[in-house]
């Protein structure tokens, strides 16, 4: 699914985006952004916060830079999802690992 990810950058499914995603059992959310830039938020989750997954994987960039706020926490644990935070690097690699279904991921490409 995900060929290729460096600062800046991931490429996924053939397509290149420059910008943060969301990716939600395989389906590409372009453009992701968040109220306060490197500080995750419940409101921030988008999609997700629709979907039925059982994990998110959050790729905290580069050099791990985007903090995870305790509300986006507090909504895993309630909807009994399992947090995976990671720098995006690792991210990929886990989110390349497991299947698709029920799998949602936040990567932050930069910092």
């Amino acid at each position: 699914m995900i060929e290729e990810y460096e600062f800046g950058k991931i490429v996924i499914d053939g397509k290149t985006y420059t910008d943060d995603v969301i990716i939600i059992e395989g389906k590409v959310y372009p453009d992701w952004w968040r109220a306060q830039g490197h500080f995750l938020q419940k409101i921030d989750l988008g999609p997700i916060l629709e979907a039925k997954v059982h994990t998110l994987i959050i790729g905290t960039g580069h050099d791990g830079a985007m903090k995870v706020g305790k509300d986006v926490r507090e909504y895993c644990k309630e909807k009994g999802i399992k947090l995976i935070e990671l720098k995006s690097g690792e991210a990929v690699d886990k989110i390349n690992e497991l299947k698709k279904d029920g799998v949602a991921a936040g990567i932050h490409l930069s910092c």
